[in-house]
């Protein structure tokens, strides 16, 4: 039997498109506000429709963060890691994978592959404010 061909609307390929255009890992509400900037009445519904869809696709994976909710980042990147800020919420990719300093697996373990969090504070929520108050003596 046929496999059916899937279906390329415009509200998929809005949410395709962003995903592209962050180029890193989104919740589905993130999804949603960037992919309204190609189809203004997108809903939030079809944004997890379509997500599913894509999954399925194998066009997104989906990038699990403890206590989080899924975010989901384009298939088919090279090995990397994650980075959280935990003020804003949003996650960003690193870079290459520094496998060589990780810890050695138990004797006779054998690893199967490894995952890697950091988390701390965006670029952006990490700035100091340009203006800072100074106290006055009277």
């Amino acid at each position: 039997m046929p496999q059916p061909v899937p279906r390329n609307t415009r509200q998929k390929q809005a949410i395709r498109e962003a995903f592209i255009e962050a180029n890193r890992p989104l919740s589905p509400e993130e999804a949603l506000t960037a992919a309204q900037d190609h189809y203004e009445t997108l809903g939030i519904a079809t944004v997890y429709r379509n997500i599913k869809s894509l999954v399925a696709d194998g066009w997104l994976d989906p990038v699990s963060l403890p206590g989080q909710s899924t975010r989901y980042e384009v298939a088919g990147k090279a090995h990397h890691h994650h980075f959280h800020c935990r003020k804003c919420g949003r996650m960003f990719e690193l870079g290459d994978c520094a496998g060589t300093v990780l810890p050695k697996p138990p004797k006779g373990f054998r690893v199967a592959g490894h995952e890697l969090l950091l988390y701390g504070n965006c670029a952006r929520c990490a700035e100091v404010p340009t203006t800072v108050r100074r106290r006055t003596s009277r």
